[in-house]
């Protein structure tokens, strides 16, 4: 018995690494919503965005956070100055690319992950991205 649980060991999939894992979740979230994922993991450069989702008429840009416990800090704050300048470069590549998009809004996905329990997900929806300036 032992060489089998030996050899299934070899063949079985290895598991998805944490952040992955958090954007297959926050994937399935959307999907049960009702919206259609455009693309995930698309980059542009250095620059990339985790989840394009399409809610009717709405392009969503999704940065999902993934965490393993809450004492790990809360992914909200983990998008910070320098984060959100890459994202705004991701998404204007994004336009450019499609040829300009009517309606768009960015959202932050936390995703929980606990051993045996199943994952919880938290959808901060409209996050500021492109602040107005003041004139």
């Amino acid at each position: 018995m032992c060489v089998w649980r030996t050899i299934w060991n070899w063949f079985k999939p290895a598991p998805l690494p944490l952040g992955a894992e958090g954007e297959a979740f926050a994937a399935v979230y959307f999907q049960k919503k009702g919206a259609a994922i455009l693309a995930r993991n698309w980059r542009s450069g250095r620059d990339e965005l985790d989840l394009v989702v399409l809610e009717g008429e709405v392009v969503v840009f999704v940065e999902v956070k993934t965490r393993t416990a809450e004492q790990a800090g809360s992914g909200w704050f983990a998008v910070d100055r320098r984060k959100r300048r890459a994202l705004r470069r991701a998404v204007r590549a994004w336009i450019q690319r499609v040829g300009g998009v009517p309606h768009i809004r960015f959202d932050v996905v936390e995703v929980l992950v606990c051993h045996g329990v199943k994952p919880r997900i938290v959808h901060h929806l409209g996050v500021p991205l492109f602040w107005r300036r003041r004139h």
